[in-house]
């Protein structure tokens, strides 16, 4: 277990206030403006060591940069994450969950892991222009 430091603390704080995925430059980039003095190498290690833990997502975005959303540990979940402007949303999806497992045992695989992630437009977004 990796030892609380008031630099990750400061790091999941201002993850926890984020609504939608950001990247460590985006998220290092707040917490300068707040005024600490938090290096951009030890965002991206506090990020790591967030999503290794559990207490945050991860993923690619289409460019191939990591990023990242503050969650609850040990809840699977699912997210709608809006293309336009980030907006995530935790989702369940029992479907996803019993088809994920039907398709795994079809095919001779056990304890069957997965991640859905469903990319769309959210409402602001999909309004159309005045």
């Amino acid at each position: 277990m990796k030892r609380n430091t008031w630099q990750r603390e400061a790091v999941k704080s201002a993850l926890d206030t984020q609504d939608a995925f950001v990247s460590a430059q985006q998220l290092h980039s707040a917490l300068r403006d707040d005024g600490t003095g938090i290096g951009l190498a030890t965002v991206y290690r506090a990020l790591a060591d967030l999503a290794e833990s559990g207490q945050a997502d991860s993923l690619q975005s289409t460019e191939g940069e990591a990023l990242y959303r503050a969650c609850t540990p040990g809840q699977h979940h699912h997210h709608l994450i809006c293309r336009n402007c980030g907006l995530t949303v935790e989702i369940e999806a029992d479907a996803v969950e019993q088809w994920a497992r039907k398709v795994a045992a079809e095919n001779g695989f056990t304890q069957p892991e997965h991640v859905v992630d469903v990319f769309g437009l959210c409402a602001d977004c999909s309004k159309p222009a005045p």
